[in-house]
């Protein structure tokens, strides 16, 4: 069984309601009958055609059974108001300025969650190789959760803690690198008490490698899943979280291209463990995280000198895995039964108040906020790899912001809790516009004629 990551070209559709739709007719048709979507997005937009990479599960037909689509959507209908939650996204593998390298868009997460009930995030944003300093009310969610929970297909229920099943590769020719990984988990039950119910050395082992797309986004590759799974399914029931720690096989000098590089590489191990975390927690529905092993002990003590700062929890750490250990040990419980997702205590598609992302960045969790009705701030200065236009994507009045920085966002977040427009407190203010509600519906009549007529156009 392989994970793999690939990309393919979509025609661009007038961008009309329905773009989520449209996304998951146009994909699934990319697909080979043995094939099943783990993760999507669309790294660039131009003339006529959408790039897109997708990640996808081969060679399985239990697989291909067992997980329903990932663009499987339920309108959440309205929104509540008990609690401003904020979810914040920098997604993985696409060298973002802030959040792209390792735990650095830590103080945005300190900074948001001062804002907010709860702000919900993901491994990326926090983890800091052996640092992760999750705010007290951050709740830390897995990707793929993170777009059922938009979709209105997945809920979260807060946990007091979580019993983890730790999986690392077997290293017989490098037994300091085991030791790194046991060491952890030892140090992680003594000092803050984590509850690690099983641990297993898996040998043989699945391979894991990372590559660069040709939009230089990280991706790779998995072979040999099955053992993973296998071992997973051997223990059901007995763990309600999983950290894997396994190597990821890159060229030998990409670690020190790296951290030379000052920032400008591209994290090259990001990509496919964001696609081994996607496929495991679509396949069990439990919190997962992965930690790269290093390759070797002379490239765990490399004399990196002083790096960029957003690299420096990196050249400071060894092991790379506290940081999964602390945020799994209370990720919140995923809910995918539909009578349960909207009881009392679980946080659901209703419950959140807005989406942070940096610009550029379409798929799944934009797609889904876009048709839910669920604000959107964009954050220009977090530079990255996508390259969308999501000015031009059908939102509804007041639904997307495009800020300057991660200031801005905060200011634009706090303006929505207080529930008055954020363009408001700005000026100059404009006069409110008057519409004629008869050129108003024969404009509507006018541009639904040209949307059919574009549509015809496109099918031939």
């Amino acid at each position: 069984m392989r994970l793999i990551d690939r990309e393919v070209t979509i025609p661009c559709s007038p961008l009309s309601a329905g773009v989520l739709q449209f996304f998951a007719e146009q994909t699934e048709a990319c697909l080979d009958e043995d094939e099943v979507l783990v993760r999507f997005a669309v790294t660039f937009t131009e003339v006529g055609s959408y790039n897109c990479e997708l990640g996808t599960i081969r060679g399985s037909k239990a697989a291909a059974q067992q997980i329903p689509s990932v663009f499987d959507f339920r309108h959440r209908g309205y929104a509540t108001s008990d609690d401003f939650n904020c979810m914040l996204l920098v997604p993985t593998g696409i060298g973002a300025e802030i959040g792209g390298h390792a735990g650095d868009a830590g103080p945005v997460t300190w900074l948001l969650a001062s804002i907010c009930d709860n702000l919900i995030t993901h491994p990326n944003v926090v983890n800091a190789s052996d640092i992760n300093e999750l705010p007290a009310n951050g709740l830390y969610v897995e990707g793929s959760t993170l777009c059922r929970l938009l979709l209105g297909t997945a809920g979260l229920q807060k946990v007091k803690s979580n019993r983890l099943l730790v999986v690392m590769d077997h290293r017989p020719d490098e037994p300091y690198i085991e030791e790194l990984v046991v060491n952890s988990v030892n140090a992680a039950r003594a000092t803050y008490g984590l509850n690690c119910t099983r641990f297993l050395r898996l040998d043989p082992t699945f391979t894991t490698h990372a590559q660069y797309s040709s939009t230089g986004v990280a991706a790779g590759h998995v072979e040999d899943l099955e053992l993973l799974i296998a071992a997973l399914n051997n223990y059901k029931g007995d763990y309600d979280a999983v950290a894997i720690a396994s190597t990821i096989d890159v060229p030998p000098n990409f670690h020190m291209d790296y951290f030379r590089s000052g920032g400008e590489m591209v994290n090259p191990w990001g990509g496919v463990e964001a696609m081994l975390t996607h496929a495991i927690s679509l396949l069990y529905d439990v919190p997962t995280a992965h930690a790269p092993m290093v390759a070797n002990k002379d490239i765990a003590h490399l004399e990196t000198g002083v790096v960029d700062s957003r690299m420096a929890a990196e050249a400071v750490s060894i092991s790379f895995i506290q940081c999964i250990f602390k945020g799994l040990m209370r990720s919140p419980r995923i809910v995918t039964r539909p009578e349960e997702i909207y009881r009392p205590g679980v946080i659901s598609a209703r419950d959140i108040s807005c989406l942070v992302i940096p610009e550029g960045c379409l798929g799944l969790p934009t797609l889904a906020a876009l048709e839910q009705g669920i604000p959107v701030i964009a954050v220009k200065e977090n530079k990255n790899r996508m390259r969308n236009d999501l000015e031009s994507l059908p939102w509804a009045p007041g639904q997307y912001f495009c800020v300057e920085n991660y200031w801005e966002a905060a200011g634009v977040m706090a303006a929505l809790k207080a529930g008055i427009a954020p363009e408001s407190v700005r000026r100059p203010i404009e006069l409110a516009s008057i519409e004629d509600h008869k050129s108003a519906v024969a404009k509507s009549e006018r541009d639904q004629l040209r949307l059919r007529g574009r549509e015809k156009q496109q099918a031939r």
